[in-house]
């Protein structure tokens, strides 16, 4: 009875794949077909920034002090949901992870270091750190993160492509 539900638990979860150059090549989506792929975070995701003094407009995103400085922080944990927002040139790929302004995304494109996968483009990544723009505002993300990539859910995306119908069959009058 137990491997039963626990079979029947696992065919009803997401079998995870990363989003790679060859997947996207192969299957040639279109912008409003990459739109309805499910994308999720392979991994977490800390976003950081130093308020200036007089900064006081802080949304959604967590504020500390530390060592006497205000930070802003925004966490984007792994296997977050995400979804397509637009491709500002081949190969990049704008992925938001909540809800709100469509300014809040982050950009991916693949990385030849890491199998081709979909990762978390930066400006530069300078020593630990790299710089993204997110919310209109940029950010600090720790080194960790240069390899947290998109993934998806193959088996979901065959069953979108695929057209199959059963038949009925047909009886004589």
């Amino acid at each position: 009875m137990f491997l039963f539900l626990l079979a029947a638990l696992s065919s009803c979860s997401p079998r995870l794949s990363y989003f790679t150059q060859d997947l996207y090549e192969r299957n040639r989506w279109s912008d409003s077909e990459l739109k309805k792929i499910q994308f999720y975070l392979s991994d977490d995701v800390y976003l950081r920034r130093k308020l200036g003094d007089n900064s006081s407009e802080i949304v959604e995103g967590k504020v500390r002090v530390v060592n006497g400085q205000k930070i802003e922080e925004i966490y984007i944990p792994r296997s977050t949901p995400g979804v397509f927002m637009f491709s500002p040139k081949a190969n990049r790929f704008a992925v938001a992870f909540e809800n709100g302004s469509d300014s809040r995304f982050l950009m991916f494109g693949p990385n030849p270091k890491a199998g081709e996968r979909f990762v978390l483009l930066a400006k530069d990544w300078e020593r630990s750190t790299g710089t993204v723009t997110y919310d209109g505002k940029e950010y600090e993300v720790n080194y960790g993160a240069a390899f947290a990539g998109l993934m998806v859910d193959l088996r979901r995306i065959d069953r979108q492509d695929r057209n199959s119908r059963t038949a009925e069959g047909r009886k004589v009058d």
